[in-house]
């Protein structure tokens, strides 16, 4: 058996304090499992492995692709003023405007004080107010100033200039496959079919990052 395994744990005394016997215990453990990997390598091998596996694994890849899309059109929207954060709640509201807190934390999947936050930014540049629902005074739903409904024809183009750069040298048949697999992936995960997820059929051309 391993001579670190042997070394018994520092449990804390009975007044909740670690005894000096027992930091001293915890000193030899930490030399002699340093010492061991150093000698056999295995933190090497640990770290080549952890390479191989975010290399090859699905979720690291779409995550990089999905981080690298986000900085690509978070460098093009800073100049107007506008966070990543705040890109998508932009986004849900030039699809529907006046919808409520709640329901826009939905649209974008976003926990409701993160969605506040964002409104908070949003509101004081001026692009969004809020309006307390007349039927329901509980409510409060967002509405797009003119301000933040111009905002639409300048921000978009950059999420079209993102998905073009991404794109480049992929064939149209390629790019048909790998949006065709997601959508599979997404349903398998999710239990609704592509379909359902983004109302258009897996062979669609539209491909954006809007």
């Amino acid at each position: 058996m391993d001579k670190a395994i042997q070394v018994n744990p520092a449990w804390p005394n009975l007044n909740g304090e670690r005894t000096s016997g027992d930091r001293s215990q915890v000193a030899v453990a930490g030399r002699q499992n340093k010492e061991t990997s150093a000698s056999d390598g295995s933190s090497d091998v640990s770290t080549e492995l952890d390479a191989k596996f975010t290399d090859t694994t699905i979720g690291y890849l779409v995550r990089d692709v999905h981080r690298s899309l986000a900085r690509a059109l978070q460098s093009r929207i800073a100049s107007h003023g506008v966070s990543m954060g705040q890109w998508f709640f932009l986004r849900a509201l030039w699809d529907e405007d006046g919808l409520t807190q709640r329901e826009l934390s939905q649209r974008v999947g976003m926990m409701e004080p993160t969605t506040v936050t964002a409104l908070n930014g949003l509101e004081r540049r001026g692009l969004v107010e809020r309006v307390r629902n007349i039927h329901d005074r509980r409510k409060v739903n967002i509405y797009l100033t003119p301000k933040g409904r111009n905002l639409r024809d300048v921000l978009l183009p950059c999420s079209v200039e993102v998905s073009q750069e991404a794109m480049l040298g992929i064939g149209k048949a390629e790019l048909n496959t790998t949006m065709d697999t997601l959508r599979r992936m997404v349903s398998n995960l999710t239990g609704h079919s592509p379909l359902d997820m983004d109302g258009l059929p897996p062979d669609d051309d539209g491909i954006t990052l809007n």
